[in-house]
């Protein structure tokens, strides 16, 4: 006996109008922006309740679902056509890079419900994180201050601190060494 189930939205009307708006102003004045408007982009964000530090970089091919989910410290960047598919929360520290063609990823759907209704898990990204071109880092992870993961790696799990990482599923590789000063980084 197969019992029918209508689909209903995990999103309010709010969020519905807010997401068209969005679509909106990011492929137009946000996508056709000149390359070095990083404060427009910001500014953008930040009127659809995003919380991004002045000091950071965004990439005008950047796509950024749901901004009013988004936070970044200072001096972090969003590369060139990452995606920062923010259904649930995702938090950037400070002096975070993003590389080119990045994924974060805070959504996915719970497979042990027949429905697989549409789950908004959080990322959080601590201070001086690399992640390189081309990674994916999935719903409900925490990457460690100094960690690195590298190229194409895949983080379904959360990272150490000061550890590099490469390879899908994420392996550690080794151990970064920690600076002496934190006001060094990024200098």
């Amino acid at each position: 006996m197969t019992v029918e189930t209508r689909h209903i939205s995990p999103y309010s009307l709010k969020e519905k109008i807010a997401r068209l708006f969005w679509a909106v102003v990011q492929v137009t004045v946000f996508r056709f922006s000149f390359h070095t408007w990083h404060r427009w982009r910001i500014f953008l964000l930040n009127t659809f309740g995003a919380s991004v530090d002045p000091t950071c970089v965004i990439r005008r091919t950047t796509v950024v679902e749901c901004p009013w989910n988004l936070t970044m410290g200072r001096n972090s960047c969003l590369g060139n056509r990452v995606i920062a598919y923010c259904l649930g929360k995702i938090t950037i520290g400070e002096r975070v890079s993003i590389s080119q063609h990045a994924h974060l990823c805070a959504g996915s759907h719970d497979y042990t419900d027949q429905n697989m209704p549409l789950t908004r898990e959080p990322i959080t990204i601590h201070d001086d994180v690399w992640i390189a071109a081309d990674a994916f880092v999935g719903p409900n992870v925490v990457i460690g201050e100094g960690a690195i993961l590298g190229a194409r790696g895949v983080a379904m799990k959360s990272l150490d601190a000061w550890t590099i990482y490469a390879g899908n599923p994420a392996q550690s590789v080794k151990s970064r060494e920690m600076p002496s000063s934190k006001e060094t980084i990024g200098s």
